[in-house]
Protein backbone atom coordinates (compact mmCIF):
# COMPACT_ATOMS: atom_id res chain seq x y z
CA UNK A 1 0.00 0.00 0.00
CA UNK A 2 3.41 2.37 -0.32
CA UNK A 3 2.84 5.63 -2.30
CA UNK A 4 6.15 4.79 -4.31
CA UNK A 5 7.07 0.82 -5.85
CA UNK A 6 9.38 0.15 -8.60
CA UNK A 7 8.18 0.75 -11.84
CA UNK A 8 8.21 -2.11 -14.49
CA UNK A 9 10.59 -2.71 -17.82
CA UNK A 10 9.73 -0.10 -20.32
CA UNK A 11 9.34 -0.34 -24.21
CA UNK A 12 11.98 1.69 -25.33
CA UNK A 13 15.06 2.01 -27.94
CA UNK A 14 12.34 3.82 -30.57
CA UNK A 15 14.28 6.67 -32.42
CA UNK A 16 12.27 9.96 -32.48
CA UNK A 17 11.72 9.78 -36.50
CA UNK A 18 9.94 6.12 -35.68
CA UNK A 19 7.79 7.60 -32.85
CA UNK A 20 6.70 10.42 -35.44
CA UNK A 21 6.03 8.15 -38.23
CA UNK A 22 3.80 5.93 -35.65
CA UNK A 23 1.80 9.54 -34.48
CA UNK A 24 1.51 10.22 -38.26
CA UNK A 25 0.32 6.52 -39.03
CA UNK A 26 -2.06 6.92 -35.73
CA UNK A 27 -3.89 9.61 -37.11
CA UNK A 28 -4.38 8.75 -40.56
CA UNK A 29 -7.35 6.96 -41.99
CA UNK A 30 -5.44 5.77 -44.90
CA UNK A 31 -4.91 2.61 -42.45
CA UNK A 32 -8.39 1.54 -42.85
CA UNK A 33 -9.87 -0.34 -45.40
CA UNK A 34 -12.51 2.67 -46.07
CA UNK A 35 -10.22 5.59 -45.23
CA UNK A 36 -12.84 6.97 -42.72
CA UNK A 37 -11.19 5.24 -39.65
CA UNK A 38 -8.06 6.12 -37.72
CA UNK A 39 -6.55 4.57 -34.50
CA UNK A 40 -7.07 7.62 -33.19
CA UNK A 41 -10.74 7.36 -33.65
CA UNK A 42 -11.16 4.68 -30.90
CA UNK A 43 -8.19 6.21 -28.66
CA UNK A 44 -8.78 10.43 -28.73
CA UNK A 45 -6.41 12.17 -26.89
CA UNK A 46 -8.80 14.37 -25.21
CA UNK A 47 -10.66 11.49 -23.76
CA UNK A 48 -7.75 9.46 -22.37
CA UNK A 49 -6.91 8.28 -25.40
CA UNK A 50 -10.32 6.37 -25.14
CA UNK A 51 -13.72 7.54 -26.75
CA UNK A 52 -15.89 7.78 -24.51
CA UNK A 53 -19.03 5.08 -26.01
CA UNK A 54 -19.73 1.97 -23.93
CA UNK A 55 -18.48 -0.21 -26.91
CA UNK A 56 -16.74 1.46 -29.75
CA UNK A 57 -17.97 1.80 -32.94
CA UNK A 58 -15.90 0.36 -36.37
CA UNK A 59 -16.38 0.52 -39.90
CA UNK A 60 -19.61 1.17 -41.35
CA UNK A 61 -20.83 1.56 -38.22
CA UNK A 62 -19.96 -1.53 -36.96
CA UNK A 63 -20.57 -1.98 -33.09
CA UNK A 64 -17.51 -3.64 -31.17
CA UNK A 65 -17.95 -5.60 -28.30
CA UNK A 66 -15.88 -4.25 -25.65
CA UNK A 67 -14.54 -0.51 -24.58
CA UNK A 68 -11.72 0.87 -26.01
CA UNK A 69 -8.87 1.06 -23.21
CA UNK A 70 -6.82 3.69 -22.41
CA UNK A 71 -3.51 4.05 -24.10
CA UNK A 72 -1.30 5.54 -21.75
CA UNK A 73 1.32 4.13 -19.49
CA UNK A 74 1.04 0.74 -22.60
CA UNK A 75 5.18 1.05 -22.64
CA UNK A 76 5.10 -0.77 -19.24
CA UNK A 77 2.55 -3.38 -19.61
CA UNK A 78 3.28 -7.01 -20.72
CA UNK A 79 -0.48 -7.98 -21.30
CA UNK A 80 -2.85 -6.02 -23.86
CA UNK A 81 -6.04 -5.89 -24.41
CA UNK A 82 -8.83 -6.38 -22.18
CA UNK A 83 -8.64 -10.57 -22.17
CA UNK A 84 -4.75 -10.12 -22.26
CA UNK A 85 -4.88 -12.27 -25.79
CA UNK A 86 -1.68 -10.28 -27.15
CA UNK A 87 1.87 -10.06 -25.86
CA UNK A 88 3.07 -6.85 -27.18
CA UNK A 89 2.33 -4.10 -28.92
CA UNK A 90 3.48 -4.88 -32.40
CA UNK A 91 1.00 -7.58 -31.85
CA UNK A 92 -1.84 -5.60 -30.84
CA UNK A 93 -1.32 -3.12 -33.25
CA UNK A 94 -2.40 -6.04 -36.01
CA UNK A 95 -6.19 -6.74 -34.24
CA UNK A 96 -7.97 -3.59 -34.82
CA UNK A 97 -6.21 -2.52 -38.35
CA UNK A 98 -7.47 -6.31 -39.36
CA UNK A 99 -10.82 -6.66 -37.47
CA UNK A 100 -14.01 -6.33 -39.73
CA UNK A 101 -15.74 -4.63 -36.98
CA UNK A 102 -12.94 -2.58 -36.25
CA UNK A 103 -10.69 -0.32 -39.24
CA UNK A 104 -11.76 -3.73 -41.57
CA UNK A 105 -8.18 -3.43 -43.36
CA UNK A 106 -6.38 -6.15 -44.93
CA UNK A 107 -2.07 -6.81 -45.06
CA UNK A 108 -2.11 -6.22 -48.70
CA UNK A 109 -3.98 -3.14 -49.16
CA UNK A 110 -2.61 -1.46 -46.26
CA UNK A 111 0.79 -2.25 -47.86
CA UNK A 112 -0.36 -1.08 -51.23
CA UNK A 113 -1.97 2.36 -50.03
CA UNK A 114 1.33 2.83 -48.09
CA UNK A 115 4.06 2.08 -50.74
CA UNK A 116 2.20 4.08 -53.49
CA UNK A 117 2.46 7.48 -50.79
CA UNK A 118 5.74 8.93 -51.69
CA UNK A 119 5.57 11.44 -48.48
CA UNK A 120 5.18 7.78 -46.40
CA UNK A 121 8.15 6.06 -48.32
CA UNK A 122 9.77 8.94 -47.18
CA UNK A 123 9.31 9.34 -43.94
CA UNK A 124 9.72 4.96 -43.75
CA UNK A 125 12.87 6.17 -44.91
CA UNK A 126 13.90 8.18 -42.42
CA UNK A 127 12.71 6.23 -39.61
CA UNK A 128 14.28 2.78 -40.30
CA UNK A 129 17.21 3.68 -43.47
CA UNK A 130 15.80 1.34 -45.79
CA UNK A 131 15.25 2.96 -49.09
CA UNK A 132 12.92 -0.50 -49.91
CA UNK A 133 9.32 -1.49 -49.90
CA UNK A 134 7.90 -0.45 -46.52
CA UNK A 135 7.45 -3.65 -44.69
CA UNK A 136 4.17 -4.41 -42.24
CA UNK A 137 7.10 -5.04 -39.31
CA UNK A 138 7.60 -1.38 -39.87
CA UNK A 139 4.15 0.08 -39.96
CA UNK A 140 3.42 -2.35 -36.23
CA UNK A 141 6.93 -1.49 -34.93
CA UNK A 142 6.14 2.87 -35.68
CA UNK A 143 3.00 2.39 -33.86
CA UNK A 144 4.28 0.84 -31.14
CA UNK A 145 6.90 3.27 -31.05
CA UNK A 146 4.34 6.24 -31.04
CA UNK A 147 2.46 4.30 -28.10
CA UNK A 148 5.60 4.11 -26.29
CA UNK A 149 6.02 7.89 -26.10
CA UNK A 150 2.57 7.87 -24.19
CA UNK A 151 3.52 8.26 -20.23
CA UNK A 152 2.27 9.58 -17.55
CA UNK A 153 3.73 9.76 -14.46
CA UNK A 154 3.50 13.40 -13.10
CA UNK A 155 0.15 13.77 -11.97
CA UNK A 156 -0.62 15.56 -8.85
CA UNK A 157 -0.74 12.01 -6.73
CA UNK A 158 2.72 11.73 -8.15
CA UNK A 159 4.32 14.80 -6.40
CA UNK A 160 2.32 14.10 -3.38
CA UNK A 161 4.21 10.84 -3.41
CA UNK A 162 7.49 12.24 -4.02
CA UNK A 163 7.52 14.85 -0.87
CA UNK A 164 5.36 17.60 -2.26
CA UNK A 165 2.47 17.18 0.35
CA UNK A 166 0.87 20.16 -1.09
CA UNK A 167 -0.09 18.68 -4.19
CA UNK A 168 -3.04 16.88 -2.96
CA UNK A 169 -5.77 18.36 -0.46
CA UNK A 170 -6.53 16.47 2.86
CA UNK A 171 -9.97 15.24 1.47
CA UNK A 172 -8.00 13.78 -1.39
CA UNK A 173 -5.15 12.23 0.92
CA UNK A 174 -8.01 10.96 3.03
CA UNK A 175 -9.17 9.25 -0.34
CA UNK A 176 -5.84 7.90 -0.97
CA UNK A 177 -5.86 6.47 2.22
CA UNK A 178 -8.85 4.45 1.95
CA UNK A 179 -7.94 3.32 -1.31
CA UNK A 180 -4.85 1.53 0.11
CA UNK A 181 -6.63 0.57 3.11
CA UNK A 182 -6.65 -3.76 3.66
CA UNK A 183 -10.57 -2.52 4.19
CA UNK A 184 -11.36 -1.01 0.45
CA UNK A 185 -8.58 -3.30 -0.61
CA UNK A 186 -8.31 -1.21 -4.14
CA UNK A 187 -4.67 -0.94 -4.26
CA UNK A 188 -3.99 -4.55 -3.96
CA UNK A 189 -4.85 -4.30 -8.09
CA UNK A 190 -4.86 -1.06 -8.72
CA UNK A 191 -0.58 -0.56 -7.65
CA UNK A 192 1.16 2.31 -7.57
CA UNK A 193 2.63 3.56 -9.58
CA UNK A 194 0.98 2.35 -12.73
CA UNK A 195 -2.32 1.61 -11.20
CA UNK A 196 -2.68 -1.65 -12.40
CA UNK A 197 -0.79 -5.22 -11.53
CA UNK A 198 -1.23 -5.95 -15.22
CA UNK A 199 -2.84 -9.28 -14.57
CA UNK A 200 -6.35 -10.63 -14.82
CA UNK A 201 -9.07 -10.51 -12.41
CA UNK A 202 -12.57 -12.10 -12.22
CA UNK A 203 -14.47 -9.27 -10.49
CA UNK A 204 -18.34 -10.19 -11.86
CA UNK A 205 -18.91 -7.06 -13.48
CA UNK A 206 -22.29 -6.79 -15.21
CA UNK A 207 -23.10 -6.58 -18.88
CA UNK A 208 -25.11 -4.05 -20.24
CA UNK A 209 -28.80 -4.56 -21.06
CA UNK A 210 -28.95 -6.62 -24.04
CA UNK A 211 -25.34 -7.80 -24.15
CA UNK A 212 -24.67 -11.35 -24.30
CA UNK A 213 -22.07 -12.39 -21.46
CA UNK A 214 -18.53 -11.76 -22.12
CA UNK A 215 -16.05 -15.06 -21.07
CA UNK A 216 -13.38 -12.60 -21.37
CA UNK A 217 -9.74 -14.19 -20.61
CA UNK A 218 -11.49 -17.54 -20.41
CA UNK A 219 -10.88 -17.86 -24.32
CA UNK A 220 -7.25 -16.74 -24.15
CA UNK A 221 -6.44 -18.69 -21.77
CA UNK A 222 -8.60 -21.95 -22.45
CA UNK A 223 -9.43 -21.87 -18.75
CA UNK A 224 -12.68 -21.96 -16.70
CA UNK A 225 -11.65 -20.38 -13.65
CA UNK A 226 -10.83 -17.40 -15.77
CA UNK A 227 -14.53 -17.16 -16.98
CA UNK A 228 -15.74 -13.35 -16.96
CA UNK A 229 -12.14 -12.33 -16.41
CA UNK A 230 -10.28 -9.30 -17.78
CA UNK A 231 -7.44 -7.22 -17.31
CA UNK A 232 -6.99 -5.18 -14.45
CA UNK A 233 -7.50 -1.67 -16.12
CA UNK A 234 -4.39 1.50 -15.38
CA UNK A 235 -6.35 4.01 -13.27
CA UNK A 236 -4.19 6.64 -14.84
CA UNK A 237 -5.73 9.69 -16.54
CA UNK A 238 -9.29 8.16 -15.28
CA UNK A 239 -11.27 10.55 -14.90
CA UNK A 240 -11.17 11.11 -18.61
CA UNK A 241 -12.25 8.01 -20.01
CA UNK A 242 -15.23 7.53 -19.12
CA UNK A 243 -17.59 5.35 -19.20
CA UNK A 244 -16.07 2.00 -17.52
CA UNK A 245 -15.61 -1.89 -17.41
CA UNK A 246 -14.36 -3.53 -20.19
CA UNK A 247 -18.12 -2.94 -21.65
CA UNK A 248 -18.80 0.30 -20.50
CA UNK A 249 -20.91 -0.45 -17.57
CA UNK A 250 -20.45 2.44 -15.58
CA UNK A 251 -21.00 5.90 -16.37
CA UNK A 252 -19.17 7.18 -13.41
CA UNK A 253 -16.54 6.98 -11.63
CA UNK A 254 -19.04 6.84 -8.40
CA UNK A 255 -20.79 4.00 -9.99
CA UNK A 256 -17.87 1.87 -10.99
CA UNK A 257 -16.48 2.66 -7.18
CA UNK A 258 -19.33 1.39 -5.58
CA UNK A 259 -20.02 -1.62 -7.76
CA UNK A 260 -17.31 -3.06 -5.33
CA UNK A 261 -19.41 -2.27 -2.04
CA UNK A 262 -22.35 -3.59 -3.01
CA UNK A 263 -21.19 -7.10 -2.12
CA UNK A 264 -18.99 -10.25 -3.66
CA UNK A 265 -20.84 -11.79 -6.78
CA UNK A 266 -24.04 -9.85 -7.04
CA UNK A 267 -23.78 -9.54 -10.54
CA UNK A 268 -23.38 -12.77 -11.71
CA UNK A 269 -25.79 -13.34 -14.08
CA UNK A 270 -27.85 -16.77 -12.58
CA UNK A 271 -26.09 -19.84 -13.94
CA UNK A 272 -23.14 -18.95 -14.86
CA UNK A 273 -19.87 -20.18 -12.62
CA UNK A 274 -17.80 -18.07 -11.50
CA UNK A 275 -14.50 -18.04 -9.83
CA UNK A 276 -14.26 -14.30 -8.44
CA UNK A 277 -11.12 -13.03 -7.01
CA UNK A 278 -10.68 -12.70 -3.76
CA UNK A 279 -10.68 -9.51 -3.34
CA UNK A 280 -13.93 -9.16 -4.32
CA UNK A 281 -16.21 -9.08 -1.02
CA UNK A 282 -18.05 -6.79 1.52
CA UNK A 283 -16.19 -3.91 2.60
CA UNK A 284 -18.85 -1.74 3.55
CA UNK A 285 -17.57 1.49 3.13
CA UNK A 286 -19.41 4.61 3.71
CA UNK A 287 -20.90 6.59 1.49
CA UNK A 288 -18.04 9.22 2.12
CA UNK A 289 -15.80 6.53 2.09
CA UNK A 290 -16.83 6.06 -1.59
CA UNK A 291 -16.49 9.63 -2.63
CA UNK A 292 -13.02 10.00 -1.31
CA UNK A 293 -12.01 7.09 -3.73
CA UNK A 294 -13.32 8.67 -5.94
CA UNK A 295 -11.80 12.23 -5.56
CA UNK A 296 -8.37 10.38 -4.96
CA UNK A 297 -9.01 9.00 -8.62
CA UNK A 298 -9.62 12.42 -9.97
CA UNK A 299 -5.86 13.40 -8.65
CA UNK A 300 -4.08 10.61 -11.26
CA UNK A 301 -4.70 12.81 -14.13
CA UNK A 302 -1.74 13.59 -16.15
CA UNK A 303 -1.56 14.75 -19.89
CA UNK A 304 1.84 16.31 -19.93
CA UNK A 305 3.37 14.14 -22.56
CA UNK A 306 0.14 14.51 -25.13
CA UNK A 307 1.11 14.61 -28.37
CA UNK A 308 0.30 17.14 -31.19
CA UNK A 309 -1.69 16.17 -33.97
CA UNK A 310 -0.25 16.46 -37.45
CA UNK A 311 -1.93 19.69 -39.35
CA UNK A 312 -1.65 17.53 -42.69
CA UNK A 313 -1.46 14.22 -42.95
CA UNK A 314 0.55 12.72 -45.70
CA UNK A 315 -1.68 11.04 -47.51
CA UNK A 316 -3.91 14.19 -47.72
CA UNK A 317 -6.96 12.85 -46.07
CA UNK A 318 -9.05 14.73 -42.88
CA UNK A 319 -7.96 14.06 -39.62
CA UNK A 320 -11.32 11.64 -37.81
CA UNK A 321 -13.61 13.05 -36.29
CA UNK A 322 -14.52 12.66 -32.36
CA UNK A 323 -17.06 10.05 -32.05
CA UNK A 324 -20.34 10.61 -30.88
CA UNK A 325 -20.59 12.22 -27.33
CA UNK A 326 -23.25 9.64 -26.29
CA UNK A 327 -22.57 6.88 -23.79
CA UNK A 328 -25.77 4.77 -23.89
CA UNK A 329 -25.13 1.95 -25.55
CA UNK A 330 -28.54 1.12 -26.15
CA UNK A 331 -28.79 4.49 -28.40
CA UNK A 332 -25.74 3.16 -30.39
CA UNK A 333 -27.35 -0.47 -30.74
CA UNK A 334 -30.67 1.23 -31.73
CA UNK A 335 -28.59 3.25 -35.02
CA UNK A 336 -27.76 -0.15 -36.43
Amino acid sequence: GGTQTALPAVRDGFSPQQIDLGRHLFFDPLLSGDHTLACASCHQPEKGFADGLAVSVGANGALGTRSAPTLWNSAFLTRLFWDARSSSLEDQAQGPLYAPNEMNNTPVQLLSDLNANAVYRDLFQQAYGDKGPIQLAQIYRALSAFQSSLISLNSRYDQYAHGNHEALSTKEVAGLNVFRSFVARCAECHQPPLFTNNQIAVIGTPEPEGMAFDIGAEKTFSSAKLKGGFKVPTLRNIAKTAPYMHSGAFETLREATEFYNKGRGHAVPEGVEMNLHWHIWEPDLGEDELDLIVAFMQTLTDETNTPRMPINLPSGLALPLATPVSRDLKEIVATQ
